[in-house]
């Protein structure tokens, strides 16, 4: 299996050309016809020379994905269920704003981190995804939306997976994405959302990109999260909160807290007041989501009434508050719901064809 051409930053792409005997402004025009026109073939890359598309076609693949499934949402959010070469299905989310289209992406081909109320976890992680692969999600959610002449302005990397697990391809994905001879998506109109890997953070602090940084909270004291997130038991709180600081002081940015509300688990008021104490004194917002339901998951979504509630707590305490809008709530909207169907169906299919 040849290597994905998305794989490659700009200037790696620009010396491997040079390497192959080319002159250097070819990979001008191969990011052009890749990330601009978007083709998926190098044979039409039609003002390269025809010896040159050929060496190409031999060294690497364009096709990274395939539709395995969509669905479309009467609020118009698409989500995608794409195979890729190795015959693993992944998720890929567009979503609409009042801002613009926003692009969710997957890291992982499932997830290790078992938070227990999403779906991307059950299974487990199978493999990380290269660059080139998570790259190739947006440009084929941009494909999709070139048909109706609208551009991707957002990516959120919140798909399947923990992206800071990934975290060198992750980072090579943001500089293709970012790059202005390429998708050129603005680092601000960027999220990336952890799970709260703390080395990372810092990691990422240290970077000083303008990329958005989202920490999934879910919980405002070790022994809820650590139940909600086992993850919490190798970083917990108080080195979760530090590495925010560090984030914060570092960068100048706001941190995000993504905070999934779970009826009579996490949602009562004495956890808003809790978790304002523990946020209080930082950069940050707050996002409140109401938990979609998963089928393999006992939790139930709080009572809209009380969501509403949990937030004006946080907001008289000055945190600054949203409730995130529901997208795609008629189709499989937990992320990693359309790929847990599809590995059942896959499953019984198999012994089915077994009992044979």
């Amino acid at each position: 299996m040849n290597p994905l051409v998305y794989d490659l930053p700009y200037d790696a792409l620009r010396q491997r050309l040079v390497d192959m005997g080319e002159p250097a402004f070819r990979a001008t025009q191969l990011y052009e016809w890749l990330y601009v026109h978007r083709v998926t073939s190098f044979a039409a890359m039609t003002n390269l020379p025809k010896a040159l598309r050929e060496k190409l076609a031999e060294t690497f693949d364009v096709a990274a994905v395939r539709e395995l499934q969509r669905q479309v949402s009467k609020d118009g959010t698409v989500k995608f269920l794409f195979a890729l070469r190795d015959g693993n299905a992944i998720e890929t989310v567009i979503m609409r704003h009042r801002y613009g289209n926003s692009v969710c992406v997957t890291t992982q081909v499932g997830c290790r981190i078992g938070c227990t109320f999403c779906a991307s976890t059950i299974g487990g992680k199978v493999r990380d995804l290269s660059a080139g692969e998570i790259v190739a999600q947006v440009v084929e959610a941009q494909r999709f939306l070139d048909r109706e002449g609208e551009r991707a302005s957002h990516v959120v990397v919140m798909g399947i997976g923990e992206p800071f697990e990934n975290y060198e391809a992750l980072m090579t994905f943001l500089s293709i994405l970012n790059h202005d001879k390429g998708l050129n998506i603005g680092q601000r109109h960027i999220t990336v959302s952890t799970s709260g890997i703390v080395p990372r953070i810092y990691d990422f602090a240290d970077a000083k990109l303008q990329v958005k940084l989202a920490v999934s909270l879910h919980a405002p004291n070790d022994e809820l999260r650590s139940c909600i997130m086992p993850i919490n038991r190798r970083y917990p709180l108080a080195e979760l909160m530090e590495a925010c600081r560090y984030y914060v002081e570092t960068t100048g940015r706001r941190i995000t807290f993504e905070y999934a509300m779970l009826g009579g688990v996490n949602d009562r008021p004495e956890h808003a007041e809790e978790l304002a104490r523990l946020v209080g004194d930082l950069l940050c917002h707050v996002n409140l989501i109401p938990v979609n339901y998963v089928p393999e998951r006992q939790y139930v979504r709080t009572p809209r009434d009380e969501i509403f509630r949990f937030q004006r707590i946080l907001q008289r305490h000055g945190i600054p508050t949203t409730i995130r809008r529901e997208h795609g709530s008629d189709i499989a909207a937990a992320c990693g719901q359309l790929r847990a169907q599809h590995n059942r169906q896959k499953r019984r299919q198999a012994a089915v064809e077994g009992a044979r």
